[in-house]
């Protein structure tokens, strides 16, 4: 361990390693002498924390605080050197890292003013480096110049490190937010078409988007590309650049430029961790700054681990090859801040190939936990190996105090939204063999929601997110204690809901168990959100299927940001595939002006019957349905091509099946390339 006073910031930013510099030369160069009070070694020490390499004593922080001729020495070269320094400033240093940097180490016996009056007369030699230290001495210049340049220099490599760090940070928050802001420029519509059709909307490489490449990962878009490549072009550049070995008085030691790659990969590491654990954050601060989706911004934060588990894996293996080499690795391996390195990287390193696409599809709350066990492991790690290395010194463990920081902030967020709407009770209607209808009575929200169902599991913290189709539930008088109730959502506002209970008609009734009728009656509205959850599959959604009423926790609102830039847009064209319905409700509910045309590809009737009843009389009419594909494909082809016309800019919204966004994006794409005046938005959400 490197003992030492507690830091606060990045070295070269609040953090100063040698300061006054003259006054840690000073030092530098006087502590090389063996005392009259150091203890004489049977061998030589060679360990590089021990002093010069060869030498046969250690000198230890008693001897050096008690030390007349040490001390006078000391203050008559920092008396000589360091005039523009001044003597409150050199008293400091002289109280607090003249013996060393930890703070419980002994005190000078004398403070620094008192030890210069004594140094005089004035010492007119130098003594010997091979001589025991018995009398004051001058500083040998060549020494002196020597620690101070060596000082100067390591300063300002650190400096540069956490310069690159905080560019990683800074600009991978920035860059979102500033490509974001784009859209608020007034350049002529034409050339923003045109832009996206070429360089945002299109997959990096090939047709496919959302479709898994191989099964194994999914390929960015070209706009979600540009970040990734510039996240890897500056880490591959920061790592390259900016290591000055040599100045004026400082000769090229062996091995320094490998020790200061070894360094800059750490630092590096760190920025990149911080940078990762922001873009895994669901309430993430540039979720609502942006009008990025959070799909975009788990995209994005798989490509920073992987940077960040390269530079952690190459930081710890290149000081595995460079103990190796000097003959240190015996003993270093055995200290903590070593075994808390190797928790670390491995932890790193494992968590990359158990997040591959495949696990997280077949056993995703397997993965969920896995992964959050593994990464917060890592981090603890991360912080333990730098304590135990340098203590709270140098400013390392600030990284992963940023890190923890988002993490932390995410985690209380989420744990305010639950609390906002507690423990509610959820309704389930069976739809048919494939969907379900959940009904949360009491809660309001829009766009998604996680839902946590505690009593479907021991996981407890399971929890999945649904797109919310109602915010207003229908409730009618019972004919019987155990007769059909009825129930139905409507587009309203927050403020609307807040109203309830308001008297309506036209009423959906249907049975507990989902069987839906047509008979009316008088109707009051309560608050309430409505999901429709597809329970094909083996994972939580398939155990609600026997379920008629249990205990749900509601984390919500989220918001869906994208569509609100459609406001400004004057046609919009719908297409949603099965479920993917429910995230577009807002849409068909809220377009007050300009057209609307929805088409549906679903494969249950019962689904649209739920739907239509959801939704309520007014979404679902002629004038709005382009069309409801029960049970055949749309034909998106000629959908695209009839709707998307010259008059005015057209939305395309889609939600819904992997193949059937890809092929919405190509086609969209297509057109846009071929100056129509059209703008793509994918409603997706995945992992």
């Amino acid at each position: 361990m490197s003992p030492g006073y507690h830091g606060h910031g990045f070295i070269g930013y609040g953090i100063s390693m040698y300061k006054p510099s003259c006054a840690f030369a000073c030092h530098d160069a006087l502590s090389q002498y063996q005392l009259t009070c150091s203890a004489v070694m049977d061998h030589p020490m060679f360990g590089h924390r021990m002093g010069r390499p060869g030498q046969n004593f250690m000198t230890e922080p008693d001897c050096y605080a008690s030390d007349d001729n040490f001390l006078r020495s000391v203050a008559y070269c920092i008396g000589t050197h360091c005039s523009d320094v001044s003597v409150p400033d050199l008293e400091h240093y002289w109280e607090t890292y003249l013996v060393g940097r930890d703070p419980g180490q002994p005190k000078p016996k004398e403070p620094y003013s008192v030890a210069l009056v004594h140094a005089d007369p004035a010492p007119d030699v130098v003594v010997n480096f091979t001589s025991v230290l018995n009398t004051t001495t001058l500083v040998s210049e060549e020494f002196y110049l020597e620690s101070y340049a060596s000082n100067s220099l390591f300063e300002q490599l650190e400096t540069t490190q956490s310069t690159f760090g905080l560019i990683v940070l800074i600009t991978g928050a920035a860059i979102p937010i500033a490509c974001s802001l784009l859209r608020f420029v007034p350049f002529p519509r034409a050339i923003t078409n045109r832009f996206r059709a070429y360089f945002i909307d299109p997959p990096l490489f090939g047709r496919r988007h959302r479709t898994p490449f191989l099964n194994l990962a999914i390929i960015p878009t070209r706009g979600q590309a540009f970040l990734i490549a510039y996240l890897i072009l500056i880490n591959i550049v920061l790592s390259c650049v900016g290591y000055r070995l040599t100045m004026p008085g400082v000769e090229e030691e062996p091995g320094r430029l490998l020790s200061s790659i070894t360094n800059r990969m750490g630092v590096l590491s760190l920025a990149n961790l911080a940078l990762l654990v922001l873009y895994a954050g669901r309430n993430n601060i540039l979720l609502s700054i942006t009008n990025w989706s959070y799909s975009t911004f788990l995209l994005v934060h798989r490509w920073v681990a992987i940077i960040c588990t390269i530079e952690a894996c190459l930081h710890g293996s290149l000081y595995l090859h460079i103990y190796l080499g000097r003959g240190y690795f015996p003993i270093e391996s055995k200290l903590a801040y070593w075994i808390w390195g190797v928790i670390a990287v491995l932890s790193f390193s494992i968590l990359l190939p158990t997040s591959i696409l495949p696990i997280r599809q077949r056993v995703y709350n397997l993965f969920v936990t896995f992964h959050f066990a593994f990464a917060f492991l890592a981090m603890i790690g991360c912080y333990f190996h730098i304590f135990n290395r340098f203590q709270h010194q140098w400013g390392y463990e600030t990284w992963v105090y940023i890190a923890f920081g988002f993490w932390a902030f995410d985690r209380l967020m989420r744990f305010a939204r639950l609390a906002q709407n507690g423990v509610r009770m959820a309704e389930i209607t069976v739809v048919d063999e494939n969907y379900i209808r959940v009904d949360i009575p009491g809660v309001t929200a829009q766009g998604h929601a996680y839902l946590y169902f505690p009593t479907l599991s021991w996981r407890m913290w399971e929890n999945h997110p649904f797109s919310v189709i109602g915010a207003m539930m229908i409730q009618t008088p019972s004919k019987t204690p155990s007769s059909t109730t009825t129930r139905e959502d409507i587009s309203t506002s927050a403020i609307d809901i807040e109203k309830a209970p308001v008297r309506a008609s036209a009423p959906v009734p249907f049975y507990s168990r989902g069987t839906f009728s047509g008979q009316g009656e008088d109707v009051s509205f309560r608050p309430g959100l409505t999901f429709f959850v597809t329970t094909t599959g083996s994972g939580l959604t398939s155990k609600l299927h026997h379920k008629t009423r249990l205990p749900v926790l509601v984390e919500a609102p989220y918001a869906a940001s994208s569509l609100d830039e459609l406001r400004s847009i004057p046609n919009c064209i719908v297409v949603a595939g099965g479920v993917g319905i429910t995230a577009l409700a807002p849409l068909l509910r809220t377009r007050g002006t300009g057209r609307v045309r929805l088409y549906w590809g679903v494969r249950s009737q019962a689904l649209v019957e739920a739907a239509k009843a959801s939704l309520g009389p007014d979404v679902l009419v002629p004038s709005i349905v382009g069309d409801i594909a029960v049970g055949r494909r749309l034909d998106l082809r000629s959908i695209l091509e009839g709707e998307v016309c010259g008059e005015g800019e057209t939305a395309v919204v889609v939600c819904g099946p992997v193949g059937m966004a890809d092929e919405v994006r190509e086609i969209v794409c297509e057109l846009g390339r071929k100056g129509r005046a059209v703008k793509l938005v994918d409603e997706a959400f995945s992992w």
